[in-house]
């Protein structure tokens, strides 16, 4: 079983697997995305990070995109798979992925375990899942945020009680999280890295290196595709102007704004907001 959800932004992606497909090894390891793998049958082998860990049954486990992943095939279990630009696609910011304890970005690889009325629960939501990838329609990204939002609330609930505080993750990962949480909070206002290494109380120097040894991307990538990703939801389902656009997101001028979404996306921001309406236009009379 593979269920794959694409939205109208680039790298807007939200997969349900049962690792009974030949591509799951490839987004769980390869791809920009959050993973929470769930044994739901049986006990199930995962390597992450080069370490090998034994995944008791009824138990969920959560990575974050710095996570390197694979589980054997026909393993049974399920995975929810999903990138930042699917959850915050519509305004449902998820703060909870930088500061809760459910995605660290740490050595410490958190478990839950669900008891027999929270399974029940579990599988309850697994079936509306599935309904909701089967449906397809204008409404189907939206009815999927929405059940990822009321699966992650669950699980935050159930972190609460189960998880230990969060001064278990090293120095190191602490700084990746409080920084992507602060690019989370100030994207708007905030462009430039050395503006994020002031309120991290380091030098921008320090903070690109400490990245470059233990991130993926670079900070100020981070900054960037955060202030594009917001430029793409408002070019595609506002009414905006380009300029309107470029003031909410803080640029001095409307053709830096421009320059820089070009420069991100490949196309400007005109072109991408004629495209998209188009898009939407074209899935609506399809319903």
């Amino acid at each position: 079983m593979e269920h794959f959800y694409s939205g109208h932004i680039e790298k807007s992606r939200f997969v349900l697997t049962d690792f009974n497909c030949p591509s799951f090894n490839q987004r769980l390891g390869k791809e920009d995305y959050y993973r929470i793998i769930w044994a739901n049958k049986k006990d199930i082998l995962v390597e992450i990070d080069g370490c090998h860990i034994t995944l008791k049954r009824n138990q969920l486990f959560f990575c974050t995109p710095l996570n390197t992943v694979s589980v054997e095939a026909n393993t049974e279990s399920i995975s929810y798979i999903f990138s930042k630009e699917f959850y915050c696609i519509r305004n449902h910011m998820s703060k909870s992925i930088y500061k809760d304890c459910l995605f660290r970005e740490s050595s410490i690889y958190p478990f839950i375990e669900l008891t027999e009325n929270q399974q029940e629960n579990f599988n309850l939501l697994l079936v509306l899942f599935k309904k909701e990838f089967e449906r397809i329609d204008h409404f189907q990204g939206e009815m999927l945020m929405v059940l990822l939002k009321r699966l992650l609330i669950m699980l935050n609930r159930l972190s609460n009680k189960v998880l230990p505080e969060q001064e278990l993750p090293n120095t190191k990962s602490i700084v990746i999280g409080k920084f992507n949480y602060l690019v989370e909070k100030h994207f708007r206002e905030k462009h430039k890295v050395s503006e994020y290494a002031e309120l991290l109380h380091k030098s921008p120097k320090s903070l690109s290196n400490l990245f470059l040894k233990y991130s993926k991307k670079t900070p100020y990538q981070i900054i960037s595709e955060r202030i594009c990703l917001e430029a793409q939801k408002l070019l595609t389902f506002t009414d905006k102007t380009i300029s309107e656009i470029a003031y909410d997101l803080e640029f001095t001028e409307a053709s830096h704004f421009s320059k820089f979404f070009k420069k991100q996306t490949g196309v400007p921001p005109k072109e991408y907001k004629q495209r998209n309406k188009r898009m939407n236009i074209a899935s609506y009379l399809s319903m």
